[in-house]
């Protein structure tokens, strides 16, 4: 739905005049009445005529409408149709590399934190409607669940597809750094960024953490660390039970924030703890802030005018006030 407007407004103070021409048009009316009085009208009385001079007042309001239609005409009104066309020129690339080992099914966090990233993140994505996001996982091993891709609905269902037990457990985070750096090197974006989330310590693979941090400078790729999980004790899996369902108990927390800290700070980036669902979210909307792509905006105006039925309208009112006038209402002129 467009939005209507009048170009002229200031035309409608024409309207004041239209009391007076009523005013005008009764004196006038009044003046041109028969002056003689006579003790019968019997003799003069005629049924055409009666009921003529009833409807002779359609003249005047013939003409005020005709006026009226003019003025709201000059008025010019019209319907604006807007349409917006957006466009990124220093779009950003993202890759997330989601930690999924064991500990990530802990539920400090509601149902637990897998589930409370994967809500948080969606909100993220969606956000980003104008920047290329990939995603990596890792626990003991890691791989690229989903290149960069501008493609929302994609990334939304790779995202939900994320399962523990893919891939051998343990914590890999510098192996996940790398695979997340692999993706995203040969990016020609003018940003390069990888969020980083884990849970834990770095407890296995090939790849030291801070020799992926270092690679991540050189290549001038900048890295948001998310240590999630409270602090202290967490309801974890410990165990799985002959059904296949996991075995909870209260285990300790704990994650390698001076790592952390120091990957976000070689890069640039900056660390993050999260210890709620809600500091998740807020988290994520820092970085929302923190990174954000230079848009281009072009508009595009349509203007549907409608001047021209109340033209017309108002001629077809002065045109029937000028017929009838010097047609059925001649005799009373």
């Amino acid at each position: 739905m467009g939005r209507f407007e009048f170009v002229n407004p200031e035309f409608f103070w024409l309207f004041l005049l239209l009391p007076l021409l009523l005013l005008w048009q009764i004196i006038t009316w009044r003046k041109k009445q028969a002056a003689v009085h006579i003790s019968s009208l019997e003799g003069f009385k005629s049924g055409e005529g009666n009921w003529l001079s009833k409807l002779q007042p359609i003249l005047v309001i013939l003409r005020i409408l005709a006026l009226t239609a003019i003025i709201i005409a000059i008025a010019r009104p019209r319907i604006v149709d807007t349409t917006t066309s957006t466009r990124s020129i220093q779009g950003i690339d993202i890759i997330m590399a989601i930690d999924v080992s064991a500990s990530m099914l802990a539920r400090d966090l509601r149902p637990n934190r897998l589930d409370a990233l994967r809500e948080v993140a969606s909100q993220f994505i969606q956000n980003r409607p104008n920047d290329r996001i990939g995603l990596v996982v890792y626990a003991g091993e890691s791989y690229t669940k989903t290149p960069l891709t501008i493609d929302k609905n994609i990334l939304l269902q790779s995202l939900y597809d994320i399962k523990f037990g893919e891939i051998k457990d343990g914590t890999a985070i510098g192996l996940g750094l790398a695979t997340s750096i692999n993706r995203i090197k040969d990016s020609d974006a003018k940003s390069k960024v990888i969020i980083l989330l884990t849970d834990g310590v770095n407890n296995t693979g090939f790849i030291d953490p801070n020799t992926a941090s270092e690679m991540a400078q050189a290549l001038g790729i900048k890295v948001y660390t998310i240590g999630i999980g409270t602090n202290g004790m967490a309801m974890s899996p410990v165990a799985i039970n002959p059904d296949g369902s996991y075995r909870f108990a209260n285990v300790q927390v704990e994650i390698d924030e001076e790592l952390m800290k120091e990957i976000a700070k070689e890069t640039g980036g900056k660390y993050f703890r999260a210890t709620s669902s809600d500091k998740l979210e807020e988290i994520y909307n820092e970085i929302d802030q923190l990174e954000t792509s230079e848009i281009e905006e072009t508009q595009y105006v349509h203007y549907d005018e409608k001047f021209r039925i109340f033209l017309l309208a108002g001629l077809l009112f002065i045109t029937l006030e000028f017929l009838l006038r010097y047609t059925v209402f001649r005799s009373f002129i």
